[in-house]
């Protein structure tokens, strides 16, 4: 089974920067939705618990033990993707799993070359992070997760939704800054209020600025809100430092309801006029 370095990936990752090529990192629960965005040139494939949901047909959610979810999706992706890193989702505020670098290693013997906090308790809010800070669960937790797994030298993403956040995951060693702005609007399940690409610019410049006041090696990727289409990422890619996408619902939910729906359609269109009788 090939295990991609932290080295190699970053290297991977600016090599395609620097030849005018946005980095995608894109969410794959399922072998189909992992092998086919490794076909169309994804750099990453991000497993997430939460991307069962999406599979469901339900809006994004966390459902049930969440590290032992991803766990057991590596085999799959792994399965029929071996040249494309995999990064999984670590809940690191797991009460089940208090050793973290227990659980740092369990997810890189199952197969993942890097790993993301996720879910993470920067897009909570703050009556969340304070509830579980107060018992030793919460976004510390976190930084402790990327820290430690900066120390191993396993590659690192981490979800932001502040500027506070995005200097505490810079400081603590972060390969990539994933500055989070919001779920993903569109599609049949997707959230269709709130901020327009004007917003998400402001939101993602205010993260950018502020993980790049402590280092000027981060790796910045946009996700989320009303970045969920090709087009929307032009938009970010003009406006701010972000030098690639990370797509969760936008690669294995969007993309999904229309293709099936389309095909359901297109054979529904066809007539029986001209049947043998």
């Amino acid at each position: 089974m090939k295990m991609f370095t932290r080295t190699s990936i970053r290297d991977g990752l600016l090599r395609q920067v620097a030849e005018g090529r946005p980095v995608l990192a894109a969410g794959s629960s399922c072998g189909l939705v992992a092998k086919c965005a490794a076909l169309g040139g994804a750099d990453l494939l991000v497993v997430y618990s939460t991307g069962l949901s999406r599979l469901m047909g339900l809006p994004t959610s966390r459902i049930g033990d969440s590290n032992a979810r991803t766990v057991e999706l590596a085999s799959e992706i792994r399965n029929v993707v071996a040249d494309v890193p995999v990064i999984g989702g670590v809940e690191a505020w797991d009460p089940l799993r208090l050793d973290l670098d227990a659980l740092l290693d369990r997810f890189w013997q199952a197969g993942f070359s890097g790993v993301i906090n996720y879910p993470t308790i920067s897009t909570m809010g703050e009556t969340w992070r304070n509830r579980r800070g107060r018992v030793g669960l919460g976004f510390e937790r976190e930084l402790e997760m990327i820290s430690l797994a900066r120390r191993k030298d396993i590659f690192t993403m981490a979800y932001v939704a502040t500027a506070s956040d995005a200097r505490s995951m810079a400081e603590a060693g972060a390969d990539c800054i994933v500055p989070h702005v919001g779920a993903t609007r569109g599609g049949l399940a997707g959230h269709e209020g709130g901020q327009n690409i004007a917003t998400a610019v402001q939101r993602i410049n205010e993260i950018n600025s502020a993980a790049l006041a402590v280092r000027d090696d981060v790796i910045l990727l946009a996700h989320g809100g009303a970045v969920a289409e090709p087009e929307d990422t032009q938009a970010v890619y003009r406006s701010t430092k972000c030098v690639g996408f990370v797509g969760a619902s936008s690669i294995e939910r969007i993309p999904i309801e229309r293709a099936v729906k389309a095909a359901a359609e297109a054979f529904k269109a066809v007539s029986l006029d001209e049947r043998l009788t």
